[in-house]
């Protein structure tokens, strides 16, 4: 159980194989598994040659590239953790996962160079470190696995300092089995990681491509017209997005559903996808399969699926559409109270979630680690019922919840109802001070494109919906939200904004 073993075996069974391709500005760079392999174990010799041994962290300041994946299979060909930081935060929010990681060496792409901090570990840039093991020999796979620390994965850090994640190289694997054992990815499938790999989704459904043998597609980041060619060029078969990503695929006038047919799967999370956004993907891809994880970056990827045939027009009836699926396997998953104990079905609680998939804790912080984890239980943060099958859906993030006038405003149905108006495109829902409620409800809204709602509709619109207390007092209009890298709307931002 070890991350390397897939590439073992794919340079068994087709080491010819296209394995790893970089769409850039510079053109394509492809490797095949046997390239990549001879690469890697040099990349380790010279990460060797420069002090790194087994357990040292080695923290990676780099958007998606075939270097970047290169550079974090080499920590873990030599027994290293890697610890890939968000390229969007500001010098000093990386000063502190360096420090707080105690990483032995930073490896940074050229164009991030400047972000990196004067204080910091040993400096290398990734393309030099190729060079540099280039002229090695390749080193022997320590083949370092099981419950040895694989990745530490920085958290937002929305409501304060960041804290580093421990998944071990079991967490990793049996995520990617509780995803495969519902929806398994072929041997010569190609994924498009377009997703960040500092975050869960990007750097697991690198794990599972790992794992089955098959082909990646990187990209820098996600502009919607380079995506649609890469699709088309590279016959891209998988992607993993946030709604608001797949809406930009299908808004660009690039976009045909001939250029894209290639994909076969469509994995979304994060975020709510709203039914028209959904209806018109189905049109699109008629023949593809669409599904929705549901997952945590202490869970190493994804606890929950909701399968594709619970996203047809012909299962809406079922009432599963804007559920994230049931415990997928290895994983339990219960709504419980603030105690701990599980509530009856339907009830809205807490959901816990249990397996080997759960993290080790939060690096160096062990009153996080045991607020977070409770007699084996993750503690979710998130609000949620379950129905009498097993399908969990998600009301809320329960820092998100509203408390106005005694009554529990849950902000994801709020921006449910708004989101149904015809003329938004987005909403966000957060709670401000108010002297007599105590919390008042404020939404944040993106019109579409030459609407002219105003917040008196928009408030009709939710009275006709809701209940009069979670109903907006207060309605501000947004070009656009500001969203985190993962695609999450960045609620504490809209709450400076307002306070100021």
């Amino acid at each position: 159980m070890y991350l390397t073993q897939g590439l073992h075996r794919a340079l068994q069974r087709n080491p010819g194989m296209a394995a790893l391709t970089h769409v850039g500005d510079a053109g394509v760079r492809r490797q095949t598994h046997a390239q990549m392999a001879d690469g890697i174990a040099r990349q380790a010799a010279a990460l060797a040659r420069r002090g790194i041994a087994r357990g040292d962290r080695v923290a990676l300041l780099a958007p998606n590239s075939d270097q970047l994946v290169r550079a974090i299979l080499a920590c873990w060909w030599l027994g290293a953790v890697a610890c890939p930081l968000n390229i969007r935060w500001s010098t000093p929010e990386l000063a502190h996962a360096l420090q707080d990681s105690e990483a032995s060496l930073l490896l940074v792409h050229e164009s991030l160079r400047a972000l990196a901090p004067a204080d910091g570990p040993a400096l290398a840039q990734l393309d030099a470190l190729e060079d540099e093991g280039s002229a090695l020999e390749p080193l022997p796979d320590t083949r370092t696995g099981g419950d040895a620390l694989a990745a530490i994965l920085y958290t937002g850090g929305t409501t304060g300092r960041s804290k580093g994640v421990m998944l071990s190289h079991a967490n990793f694997w049996t995520a990617s089995m509780t995803r495969g054992a519902e929806l398994n990815n072929a041997p010569d499938s190609i994924s498009l990681l377009v997703a960040p790999l500092f975050h869960v989704a990007g750097l697991g459904r690198l794990v599972g491509q790992l794992i089955v043998g098959g082909g990646c597609v990187t990209m820098a980041q996600f502009r919607p017209a380079a995506v649609i060619d890469a699709i088309e060029e590279h016959r891209i078969g998988d992607i993993v997005v946030v709604p608001s990503m797949l809406q930009s695929l299908l808004d660009d006038p690039a976009f045909t559903p001939g250029r894209v047919r290639s994909l076969t799967r469509i994995a979304f999370g994060a975020a709510p996808m709203p039914p028209d956004l959904l209806d018109r993907a189905l049109e699109a891809w008629p023949h593809a399969e669409f599904f929705q994880a549901y997952g945590l970056t202490e869970t190493a990827g994804a606890v929950c699926i909701n399968l594709p045939s619970n996203h047809r027009p012909e299962a809406r009836a079922l009432g599963r559409l804007n559920s994230v699926g049931r415990a997928g396997l290895g994983a339990e998953i219960i709504i419980a109270d603030d105690s701990g104990r599980e509530l009856p079905r339907g009830q809205v609680g807490e959901v816990l979630a249990r397996g080997p998939m759960v993290m080790q804790g939060y690096w160096r912080n062990p009153e996080a680690t045991a607020a977070a984890l409770r007699e084996g239980w993750l503690r979710t943060g998130d609000a949620g019922r379950m129905l009498p099958d097993g399908h969990l859906f998600i009301v809320d993030r329960l820092k998100d919840m509203i408390i106005s006038g005694g009554e529990n405003v849950y902000c994801a149905e709020v921006e449910a109802a708004l989101r149904s108006h015809p003329q938004v495109r987005q909403a966000a829902v957060i709670g401000v001070p108010d002297a007599r409620w105590g919390e008042a409800v404020h939404a944040v809204v993106v019109l579409a494109d030459d609407a002219r709602a105003d917040a008196d509709e928009l408030r009709a619109w939710c009275r006709e919906r809701l209940a009069g207390y979670k109903c907006p007092r207060g309605i501000s209009f947004l070009r656009e939200l500001p969203l985190s890298a993962a695609g999450k709307v960045l609620k504490n931002v809209l709450r400076e904004r307002l306070q100021a």
